[in-house]
């Protein structure tokens, strides 16, 4: 027999990336996995449990299991995340927003399932990363994520100069991320480090009602005002 096929599945369930109706941006297949799954893996089961009512409001939440995973999970706690799977019950892995494992801590249990020979089954949402990729108009072939910068204003701008760079040599495009209550702090450095023809995608909101994405180079950005205080927002820039 084949011993996967006696595993319990885990399923890599999108959420929203903000207040929006879950079924604007998540197919029904999820919501479909989400009716008869009861075990789940998440940073914040509080959240979890929202997004999971808010996308099948007949779920009885008595019956949910949850296991933490955050910066206070114990490295010897995580072994045992991927027990409901050994026991045979599919489980599902939900980020805070987006899709698990990407820019996400997720990543460590779908690591730990492939290594117990337990199936992965990515589930289509939104990323925020892809969609602002889409709607930049940069090198959609070549593309890479830095995460978070710099928090030293120093290292902040050589970090910057080096990606502009290796935008330049690769013709790569280089996406990064910044703490909601920095974004405005960011932009400022960006329009007075990057060159003025280095192109520039702010890509804020994405998907909801006050959704934000616009592509200029530089000095165009030194003439635009907007504020991206506390929106989650990506940034891509392209020599």
């Amino acid at each position: 027999m084949d011993t996967q096929s006696t595993l319990g599945k885990l399923y890599l369930i999108p959420t929203t990336l903000g207040d929006t109706n879950p079924l604007d941006v998540i197919p029904l297949p999820v919501k479909k996995h989400v009716e008869r799954i009861d075990y789940y893996i998440a940073e914040n089961e509080k959240t979890a449990r929202r997004s999971i009512k808010n996308l099948v409001p007949s779920k009885k939440q008595n019956l949910l299991h949850f296991k933490t995973l955050n910066k206070f999970t114990q490295a010897t706690e995580i072994p045992t995340f991927l027990d409901s799977c050994k026991a045979g019950y599919d489980t599902g892995l939900l980020s805070e927003a987006g899709v698990p494992g990407v820019a996400d801590p997720g990543a460590e249990i779908v690591k730990l399932a492939h290594q117990n020979g337990i199936q992965v089954v990515p589930l289509v949402g939104p990323s925020s990363i892809l969609l602002a990729m889409m709607a930049s108009g940069m090198n959609g072939q070549a593309f890479s994520f830095n995460g978070y910068l710099p928090i030293d204003k120093k290292e902040k701008k050589q970090a910057l100069k080096q990606l502009e760079r290796i935008s330049s040599e690769k013709n790569m495009a280089q996406i990064f991320i910044e703490t909601p209550y920095r974004n405005n702090k960011l932009l400022e450095d960006m329009i007075q480090t990057l060159h003025p023809t280095t192109k520039l995608c702010v890509a804020a909101d994405i998907t909801l009602s006050s959704e934000y994405i616009l592509t200029l180079p530089i000095s165009a950005w030194k003439q635009k005002k907007v504020d991206l205080h506390k929106r989650p927002t990506i940034f891509i820039i392209q020599k």
